[in-house]
């Protein structure tokens, strides 16, 4: 039996975001590898965020070459093709 392969999953996040935890809780929980990108920490990161979106909010995911900006588990669970639980 197999590991499931994901796209590449990329959160930007920052510390005091409660739903930047939920995002990389309910991800981990399902199996899914995430790679964290504090913009807290990371001023270029930040200026990223900015780019990719035209505003500086968080959580902001990256799923292949899809964009989601905020915890929006519907749209996560349709683009990983997980089953809602």
């Amino acid at each position: 039996m197999g590991t499931k392969s994901y796209p590449r999953v990329i959160l930007f996040s920052s510390g005091s975001c409660p739903w930047c935890s939920q995002a990389k809780s309910y991800l981990r929980q399902k199996g899914v590898r995430v790679k964290e990108v504090r913009v807290d920490e990371d001023p270029d990161a930040a200026k990223d965020v900015v780019r990719m979106t035209g505003q500086m909010s968080v959580p902001v995911l990256l799923i292949g070459t899809a964009k989601i900006v905020g915890f929006d588990k519907a749209r996560i669970d349709r683009l990983l093709g997980l089953k809602r639980s």
